[in-house]
């Protein structure tokens, strides 16, 4: 939001012109795998037709991508992916990419569950999740593996053990179709959400080395999301750990003149 000097009263945000909108999705399917290097893009007719917005619109959409790296046109044959610097997905993101296509994953990743099961909750777990120190959490531990790239992220949901019993999937070494959020959403009958991100680095644990084929001192991104319930109970607290070449983390957005 942006502060109105006139009245002291914040501005709802606006929204990003159409064609960065659609820049942004395209850009999304390709840090995530879902268009490899050399995959061709719809044709700018077909995205207006798509997008439901003006052939121009679509033109300034492929160009954004041009002008970011992303993609490159090839004379009489269309718009191409490029090889590009490799980058994480966010679990903003990843959440977006599950509400549209119900699932979290591209085809290009791989997901291994090291551990799933209840466990004492460390100090930190315990103060993210409002609960007390040692008391029985979920954990649920994931490897996520790019095919021809191998792991790419090390990802641990944790849970207060009392929503698994609403929620008994949570315990199962499965991959839970559109994410744990919206799963133990419909179990607890939720229907108002919100989550908080928190992001920082640090050298990576003997497990985060062993799990990400990391060498040993290794550098690593850790990002934090806390989902809560409408009246701010948190329902799930979930730890990212990222090896520093995905570091590469993007957003666009308005800024206001």
């Amino acid at each position: 939001m942006v502060l109105n000097e006139g009245c002291g009263l914040p501005e709802i945000e606006e929204v990003l012109p159409k064609y960065l909108q659609i820049a942004g999705y395209l850009r999304d399917q390709i840090v995530r795998g879902d268009l490899a290097p050399g995959a061709e893009l719809p044709s700018e007719r077909e995205l207006a037709a798509t997008w439901r917005v003006a052939r121009p619109t679509a033109t300034k959409a492929l160009r954004a991508l041009r002008q970011q790296g992303f993609v490159e046109a090839r004379q009489g044959a269309g718009t191409f992916v490029r090889a590009v610097s490799p980058a994480a997905p966010r679990a903003r993101e990843r959440y977006e990419r599950a509400a549209a296509m119900g699932t979290m994953y591209s085809d290009a990743e791989q997901v291994e569950f090291p551990f799933v099961g209840v466990v004492d909750a460390p100090a930190y777990v315990a103060a993210q999740l409002g609960v007390g120190e040692g008391e029985r959490v979920v954990r649920r531990q994931r490897v996520i593996s790019n095919v021809g790239v191998g792991p790419i992220e090390l990802s641990t949901s944790w849970f207060p053990a009392a929503i698994a019993d609403a929620a008994p999937r949570l315990l199962l070494a499965e991959r839970l179709r559109g994410g744990t959020v919206p799963y133990v959403a419909d179990a607890l009958g939720l229907r108002d959400a919100f989550a908080r991100d928190q992001v920082s680095a640090r050298l990576a644990d003997e497990d985060e080395q062993s799990a990400l084929g990391l060498p040993n001192p290794s550098a690593v991104l850790i990002y934090w999301l806390v989902a809560f319930d409408s009246d701010g109970t948190p329902v799930e607290f979930d730890e990212a750990v990222y090896p520093q070449e995905r570091w590469a983390f993007r957003q666009d957005y308005p800024i206001i003149l």
